[in-house]
């Protein structure tokens, strides 16, 4: 029996531990952190939907839908297991101008089976009541003399895409194909951290933990999110890398939903492609996240675990945007919520694919929009290890992934170490 180490135990580990287990793999996952997505999955926002700005994502999201409408029955864990929960609330896409761009996404949805609904600007208000609906784009920094001053003219209109909504607990959702991958035979070994990628005869054999502790590995997987880029680096594997990928840090707002209406209970996912913001139901009311502007400044991290978690004018910039939208936003005098890492590629499209090392493999560049795709991912994965590692040369012909449950294949040249920047990429966190 071939030998897998999987390298981090968030989200994307978990699933990939899960698939290759099952297909028949020794797999032990490594994390440094003391239990399953206790790193960026814990902070993932867990927004489920299908709208993407390329083909191949599109679907591939629609198929994780699928997996999360029946995640009891893809774990399939015991009754007395706690499991995530998917709430379905669709999502509202709100657009500026003529929404060419939304054009482009529907044109999609209407090739994979995506089912939305076009909204004129006075019908946002269905999905959200009261809802402003000025236009307030192009977004602006805080300091702008202009920030909060609307436009003369509405919003072009918006997009209502029913797969959608959110997982009330990431974590425990990475918690869940913990124990679903264990049931199916992997071993999860938690504050054991890498410090060394072993190689023999020109490919990889192990990896070293700091305790000196060599795990012996025919396969090792790179899932380690805002720390992969380093782990890569260990490796000596980005030479031939035209994509890469680094630690992002975001803020998100947890803070009370509008005064109009119960979001907890009514509200939906809406990306405000206007106002440059996102939100989702939370159990403290709302959840608010950006939705990368342009004029926002990225602030890359050089080392993960020296992140700064204090809160700073984007955290006020990013509540404003929302209140701009929902002028009814309650905002608080104190800031609350998560400061957290995306673990960013250059165009904000994952790198799924083999490396220049032999038997070394790279799940990572996630860019904040991957959770999603987590059970499409492990078996994706493991689709292109075990064909890679039966002799096919993956960077020359790259291999194409059947979708079990939607139908289609798409391409995983996509998703190469080796792509040029994908200029259809909306070069942020919606993909």
């Amino acid at each position: 029996m071939k030998q897998v180490v999987i390298i981090g135990a968030g989200i994307i580990g978990g699933a990939i531990a899960f698939e290759m287990a099952k297909a028949g793999w020794l797999v032990t996952v490594v994390d440094k952190a003391p239990e399953a997505g206790y790193g960026s999955t814990s902070n993932s926002s867990a927004v489920i939907r299908i709208n993407y700005s390329v083909m191949e994502t599109c679907a591939m999201a629609l198929e994780g839908w699928t997996y999360w409408r029946d995640w009891a029955g893809y774990v399939d864990l015991p009754a007395d297991r706690p499991l995530a929960t998917y709430r379905e609330t669709g999502s509202l896409v709100i657009y500026s101008g003529d929404g060419a761009g939304m054009a482009r996404i529907t044109d999609i949805m209407d090739r994979i089976g995506g089912v939305y609904d076009r909204v004129t600007p006075e019908g946002i208000r269905a999905y959200v009541p009261m809802a402003d609906l000025q236009s307030y784009a192009p977004a602006k920094r805080l300091d702008h003399p202009d920030f909060g001053e609307p436009n003369p003219e509405q919003v072009g209109g918006a997009v209502f895409f029913h797969q959608a909504g959110y997982v009330n607990d990431p974590k425990l959702a990475a918690q869940n194909l913990q124990w679903a991958a264990e049931g199916a035979g992997a071993s999860f070994r938690f504050r054991s951290k890498v410090e060394g990628i072993e190689t023999a005869a020109g490919r990889v054999s192990g990896v070293r933990l700091a305790d000196g502790t060599i795990l012996p590995a025919d396969v090792v997987v790179n899932a380690g999110g805002p720390w992969s880029a380093g782990l890569n680096r260990m490796a000596g594997v980005t030479g031939d890398m035209t994509i890469r990928n680094r630690p992002n840090r975001q803020e998100v707002a947890y803070i009370p939903g509008p005064e109009n209406m119960d979001y907890r209970r009514d509200g939906i996912v809406i990306a405000d492609l206007d106002a440059e913001f996102y939100a989702r139901p939370d159990p403290v009311g709302i959840c608010v996240g950006s939705t990368d502007p342009a004029c926002d400044t990225h602030e890359w991290v050089e080392d993960p675990d020296a992140l700064d978690t204090r809160f700073t004018d984007q955290w006020t910039a990013i509540v404003m945007r929302g209140a701009m939208r929902l002028p009814e936003m309650r905002i608080p005098g104190q800031a609350s919520g998560l400061v957290a890492l995306y673990d960013t590629s250059d165009d904000w499209l994952p790198i799924y694919d083999r490396t220049s090392m032999p038997g070394f493999y790279m799940a990572c560049g996630t860019s904040g929009n991957q959770f999603k795709m987590a059970p499409v991912v492990g078996k994706l994965m493991t689709h292109l290890i075990t064909e890679t590692e039966a002799g096919h040369d993956h960077d020359a012909a790259p291999l194409s992934f059947r979708l079990e449950r939607t139908g289609g294949r798409i391409d995983l040249g996509t998703y190469s170490r080796k792509r040029r920047v994908n200029a259809q990429s909306s070069f942020s966190v919606m993909g």
